[in-house]
């Protein structure tokens, strides 16, 4: 078996429970285990981390959660038998007893001409020459100090007004991890990443007239973090602006999807776009490449190594090599999102998308977000959605909703109890306008998204 190329940057050893190069050590191990034991192919990933949330509501710490989690996941192959284990132990004997396990389970299991590791060919092998990720960024918080910022961000909150009368609390998470993928191909790959972000939850009004809203901040290093006061005031302003909320009358109007939602609608696209939608036929998007399936204003790009993103990677959940790609162009779908097996389940190429998507940009239009209610003129600003009625398979959707009815371009007065229904495939084909207000809190970078026209269920 080839010694695996290496695609790793190890992180301090004093911030995890294991070097970096133990588990590699492990991962080479387990590799080594699985051919003596007469696996015909083997992919392991190996990962380390821990994390700390403080939450204070009403001025009192509430919770101090600490975390430590470290695992193994083996995935071993017999031919095209495949059979898949994991532990937290990371002792000789128990990697031992999870190969077995999974070589048993692959014994028992019925043989899948698309299971296997990707080709050799598409493996991140060489990342020499991309740009640095930059996606770790230790946050040397001690509980105190999270206290602190907590308790800052409520008090910001309670100060904006007398009206806001309760918090559901604020909380300061920090979670670092490491991890090493590798396979019996020759890759091995892995990094250190971190994920921080502060919160606040609070109610404003009292007794039936309470309403209730938050904020939040989200970043891979601290320093871009919003600062507490300004997420506390900021969760205070929505809470209060829904006051006096009401129902209106069933009606069809335009709908504009607030920024922090928009990343919604596109994970419904992502969904129907992927791989185990597509060849499961539960999608509406089946036989659509190269069709439009979005309005003309649309661009969506995919672009997997934007240094400290949420979604960056050199690599997916395969080992294959992620590389930036346009999947709508002038609202056409230019490629699906596939990984090893369901691109060959489909007859198609991987897109390197095992595990998800990379940082889509959906790109801006020239309007902010008042331009975008001033081209509304009338209709909803959606704030909030309630439940899940997505169907899949024709695209149906039909959402509780709350937000703000919007009267000659302006804000008229906060909505409540109300639903919203369309249609994936007309919702789409009818965005009348991409904001330019992006706001990025994970994979989707995207701003407010207006559709032109959506049943709205009220009174």
């Amino acid at each position: 078996m080839p010694r695996p190329a290496t695609t790793a940057i190890p992180a301090p050893a004093s911030r995890f429970s294991h070097r970096f190069e133990t588990l590699q050590e492990l991962a080479r191990d387990v590799l080594v285990y699985a051919a003596k034991q007469g696996a015909s192919a083997c992919e392991v990933d190996v990962s380390d981390g821990f994390g700390q949330s403080v939450t204070v509501r009403c001025g009192e710490v509430e919770t101090i959660e600490y975390n430590r989690d470290k695992s193994i996941a083996v995935s071993v192959y017999l031919d095209q038998r495949k059979g898949q284990a994991s532990t937290s132990d990371f002792s000789p004997t128990a990697l031992r007893e999870t190969v077995d396990a999974a070589l048993n389970i692959a014994r028992f299991t019925a043989a899948d001409p698309c299971a296997g590791l990707p080709d050799a060919s598409l493996l991140a092998t060489d990342t020499g020459s991309l740009p640095g990720l930059d996606l770790y960024h230790p946050w040397l918080l001690s509980v105190e100090a999270a206290v602190d910022l907590a308790r800052r961000c409520e008090q910001a909150a309670f100060a904006l007004s007398p009206q806001i009368s309760n918090s559901e609390g604020a909380t300061v998470s920090i979670q670092e991890g490491q991890f090493v993928s590798a396979n019996s191909l020759g890759f091995m790959g892995g990094y250190p990443t971190s994920r921080h972000y502060l919160s606040c939850s609070v109610i404003a009004g009292e007794n039936d007239a309470m309403q209730r809203d938050d904020w939040y901040s989200i970043a891979r290093d601290q320093a871009a973090i919003a600062s507490p006061e300004s997420i506390g005031e900021r969760a205070a302003q929505r809470a209060l602006s829904r006051l006096g909320a009401r129902k209106v009358k069933t009606c069809r109007v335009p709908v504009l999807f607030e920024a922090p939602l928009a990343p919604s609608l596109i994970g419904s696209f992502v969904h129907a776009a992927s791989g185990g939608s597509l060849y499961r036929k539960t999608s509406f998007l089946v036989d659509s490449l190269g069709k439009r399936v979005f309005s003309k204003k649309v661009q969506i790009s995919e672009r997997p190594h934007l240094p400290r993103a949420l979604a960056s990677t050199y690599f997916d959940s395969d080992g294959v090599a992620t590389h930036d790609r346009e999947v709508v162009r002038n609202g056409r779908l230019q490629g699906y999102f596939l990984s090893t097996y369901t691109g060959r389940k489909l007859g198609m190429p991987t897109t390197g998308n095992a595990g998800g998507s990379h940082n889509l940009i959906i790109h801006p239009g020239k309007r902010d977000f008042r331009g975008l209610l001033k081209k509304m003129g009338r209709g909803l600003l959606v704030t909030e959605l309630l439940g899940h009625g997505v169907n899949y398979v024709t695209g149906d959707y039909s959402r509780g909703a709350a937000g703000f009815w919007i009267e000659d371009g302006e804000i008229a007065h906060p909505v409540e109890e109300i639903t919203i229904a369309g249609n994936l495939r007309d919702m789409f084909r009818n965005v009348a306008a991409v904001g330019n207000d992006v706001l990025v809190r994970g994979s989707k970078h995207v701003g407010s998204l207006l559709i032109e026209q959506m049943k709205v269920a009220g009174n």
